[in-house]
């Protein structure tokens, strides 16, 4: 995991040996540095402007005589990573669940992304850990355009013990949403999980009907889910969704077959929202809390 994103970074920090750090012999390695960046899906803004940041944490830094360079580069991109990875206003899906539930309401959560970036069993992966927490759950089919969606989905469902809330294929997305929350709201179910339909994120048609499920619905949560293998298309994704609805935060999925790791950074830099979850395998139970330390840990080599 993030392997190939590690070795690029350990081979440009260790061609600095310097013992004072200046703006000149600076340039080459935070040269180097950005290229791998670049070169493992880190959008070039995003390169940029975690070089910069480490620039600025290490010029005129003069290396104490039992300290090595390299060391401390690496923590200044440590630190440089975590600024970008740690949000400004963190979100924890559970607190929210469980203040709307104290209050009486249904959380309602919207999943949006495009197909084949594990839209669907991302939203089974979050009724199981739901579950397991003790909260019921009803979902929203809300894809009524990919053929097979609708079954996909109910499958999940009885395998996970939940209702399904769903119309005919061609209807209306905003329509099965509302039917959802309404029946959250009669049987006192704890969360509304929205399935959505996930054509290419230019499709405009896509977009209106994303916009108009969230003004039926009014999800406390717009969640997208995108696919870490993805790349730079997964932040062109993010961002089309981002301004189209504005977005809450983030799900990766298949993080662990990703060697480069850039879409973390580059969706979280550029959308300003945080990755909530990251998805390590196909199981219900391969659904983990995002951390940023052990993400910046993990492509550092600092521990």
């Amino acid at each position: 995991m993030f392997d190939k994103l590690k070795d690029g970074i350990s081979s440009a920090v260790e061609k600095i040996t310097t013992k004072t750090l200046t703006d000149k012999n600076m340039d080459d390695v935070l040269w180097d540095l950005q290229i791998v960046l670049i070169q493992n899906d880190v959008a070039v803004e995003v390169a940029e402007a975690i070089t910069k940041k480490v620039k600025e944490k290490l010029l005129g830094y003069k290396v104490g005589r039992f300290e090595k360079v390299a060391k401390i580069v690496r923590q200044a991109l440590y630190e440089s990573i975590l600024e970008i990875l740690t949000p400004e206003e963190p979100i924890d899906l559970l607190e929210i669940i469980k203040k709307n539930k104290a209050n009486g309401k249904p959380t309602v959560i919207l999943l949006v992304g495009i197909n084949g970036t594990g839209k669907t069993t991302t939203l089974a992966k979050l009724a199981y850990k739901f579950k397991k927490e003790k909260y019921s759950v009803v979902i929203a089919a809300g894809d009524t355009f990919r053929a097979g969606s609708i079954e996909q989905l109910e499958k999940h469902a009885k395998k996970l013990g939940v209702k399904i809330i769903k119309h005919e294929y061609g209807s209306d997305s905003a329509a099965v949403a509302y039917d959802a929350i309404n029946h959250a709201n009669a049987r006192h179910i704890d969360v509304v999980l929205i399935d959505s339909a996930g054509r290419m994120q230019v499709n405009k048609n896509l977009m209106d009907e994303m916009k108009k499920i969230v003004r039926v619905a009014s999800p406390d949560i717009k969640i997208f889910v995108g696919d870490a293998l993805a790349g730079n298309d997964a932040l062109s994704q993010a961002t089309e969704f981002n301004n189209a609805i504005g977005i809450d935060g983030t799900i990766l999925t298949k993080v662990d077959a990703d060697p480069n790791g850039g879409a973390a950074l580059s969706i979280t830099f550029v959308t300003k929202k945080p990755i909530l979850y990251v998805g390590i395998g196909q199981e219900y139970k391969d659904l983990e809390k995002f951390d940023p330390k052990w993400f910046a840990e993990r492509i550092t080599g600092v521990s």
